[in-house]
Formats: structure tokens, C-alpha cells, sequence
């Protein structure tokens, strides 16, 4: 056996072993996973205060989003049908808005029927940057029942790539 079929066998035996983090052996996540800040409360659009801390535990899909954004309008409806597909499951999906006034976001919302908690991220640099970096919209995350953001997309996802990561996350 040469060195480069050695280097070969020794790849595939690696990935046959090493550890994963969703079901059939596939890797979960698509970043190097660390810890997300759960030490904030954000507003809603109904003015109620939301803390990050009563969702730990569960999967937590966060969805950066604007009024403004196409792809964001496409990928709503997406996240609608995740959220009430899967919530039982132990999924909590929020949408945090990157527009400035509260006043175009809530009927938005409603015109979208948007069936999760919509929260407002303008003056919430903090909880932003924690989250980013943010380089362009929608971009969601997908933090694991360990508090760990483990999946990152910039730009829209079809649902039914969201789909099997949720799934493999719960």
C-alpha cells in the first residue's frame, strides 16, 4: 500500500469512528459550535419582555430577519410551519427583527401570520454581536439543547435542509 492509499484509509477510518452530532452517523453542525449567550431579554412586538434563559434546554432556531428582506418574506412561511410541526418536539423558533420601528413590525407579523414569538433586535447591539456576526439577512441559527450555536445559514434555506437539522438537533 502506498502513502497516499494509507492517508486515504486512515481519513475514512476517521470519519468512521469519529463522533457525530445528529442520527445515521451525519454531522449536525455546520460551524465550529460554541456556547450562546442566554443573559438577554429582548421586547417583543406586543411590548412583553422575552428572556433567552427560559428557552435553555430546547432547540432554539433564531432567524434574523427585516421587513424589507425578499428572501425573509419566502423563508417566514418556512419557519411557521417548523414551528408548529416541531414545538411539542421541544423547538422554539424566535424571529428578531433588524428593522427600527415596532410599528412596521407588528403588522408585518400579522400579515404574515408569523406563529412564534417576534422580537425586536434594533438598539440590541449586544445581542446581535453576540449572535454574529451578521452579514446579511435572513440569517438563522440553530442552538442545540446543550447551548451551543451549531448551525449557521446566511441567506435563505429551504425548508427542507432547516427540516433535517432541526430534526437531528431534537
Amino acid at each position: 500500500m502506498n502513502s497516499a492509499s494509507r492517508i486515504c484509509t486512515f481519513v475514512l477510518a476517521a470519519a468512521l469512528v469519529a463522533p457525530s452530532s445528529g442520527a445515521a452517523g451525519q454531522r449536525v453542525c455546520n460551524v465550529a459550535a460554541r456556547p450562546a449567550k442566554f443573559d438577554f431579554t429582548l421586547t417583543d412586538v406586543e411590548g412583553r419582555r422575552v428572556q433567552l434563559s427560559e428557552f435553555r434546554g430546547r432547540v432554539i432556531l433564531v432567524n434574523f430577519w427585516a421587513t424589507w428582506c425578499a428572501p425573509c418574506k419566502t423563508e417566514i412561511p418556512w419557519l411557521n410551519e417548523l414551528n408548529v410541526r416541531y414545538r411539542e418536539q421541544g423547538l422554539v423558533v424566535l424571529g428578531v427583527s433588524v428593522d427600527d420601528v415596532v410599528e412596521k413590525i407588528r403588522p408585518f407579523a400579522l400579515a404574515m401570520k408569523m406563529s412564534y414569538p417576534v422580537l425586536v433586535g434594533a438598539g440590541e447591539d449586544g445581542f446581535k454581536e453576540s449572535f454574529g456576526p451578521l452579514l446579511g439577512y435572513p440569517t438563522t441559527l440553530l442552538i442545540s439543547r446543550a447551548g451551543e450555536i451549531c448551525i449557521r445559514h446566511v441567506g435563505i434555506t429551504e425548508i427542507e435542509r432547516l427540516e433535517r437539522e432541526v430534526r437531528a438537533l431534537l
